[in-house]
């Protein structure tokens, strides 16, 4: 009798490992690229093909369209997948400015330091501006204006959807993305060195 429940308790504690080992195995892998984008603009252009065209090199992007799934919270998805990337492309489109979202996505990109890559897509960094509408409290306003500027400071890049090559502009982007990648893990190399040689 004793045998058969030690051998039951085995066999259950097995199932429970294997139902764990079937969860990590769906867990999706940290994030290498956070792409911040307003989705009615650019979900269907330049940030739809990021994710692809990154996606086929093997890395992990974040897209939420692409990313998240019904049932997800929002904000901790997407907080938690700043966190983890590495780099940041913020695609700046007309309409960018008006969405919360995007702008939230921005200021905690420069909060945590995260190395950002600007696109400006039909729009001049001089035409992006943080609107009052009355919604917004003061603070959050002050985050969104302060990351505003410092992504407009930073050196990106511009694209017109009408006239400009779209294969060549792919291209620089994603040159721009994979550099970025290299140097940030060799920062972090270097800082997981410098660490342990201290100590």
């Amino acid at each position: 009798m004793q045998q058969r429940s030690a051998s039951a308790a085995k066999n259950l504690c097995r199932q429970i490992l294997n139902h764990h080992n079937q969860i990590r195995s769906f867990r999706r892998p940290p994030c290498d690229v956070f792409i911040n984008h307003r989705c009615i603009d650019t979900k269907r252009t330049i940030s739809g093909l990021l994710f692809n065209h990154l996606s086929g090199l093997g890395l992990h992007p974040f897209l939420d369209s692409k990313n998240m799934k019904p049932g997800d919270k929002l904000f901790d998805n997407i907080n938690r997948a700043i966190h983890e990337s590495k780099v940041g492309v913020a695609v700046f489109s007309p309409r960018y400015c008006e969405s919360y979202f995007c702008l939230h996505e921005l200021a905690l990109l420069m909060e945590t330091k995260k190395r950002v890559i600007p696109i400006f897509c039909d729009v001049k960094p001089s035409q992006l501006h943080v609107k009052d509408n009355g919604l917004c409290p003061g603070k959050e306003l002050q985050r969104f204006t302060y990351a505003l500027e410092e992504a407009k400071y930073t050196v990106g890049l511009t694209f017109d959807t009408n006239k400009g090559d779209w294969s060549q502009f792919l291209t620089k982007a994603m040159d721009a993305v994979v550099h970025n990648l290299i140097e940030v893990d060799a920062e972090e190399t270097y800082k997981h060195r410098t660490y342990f040689m201290k100590n």
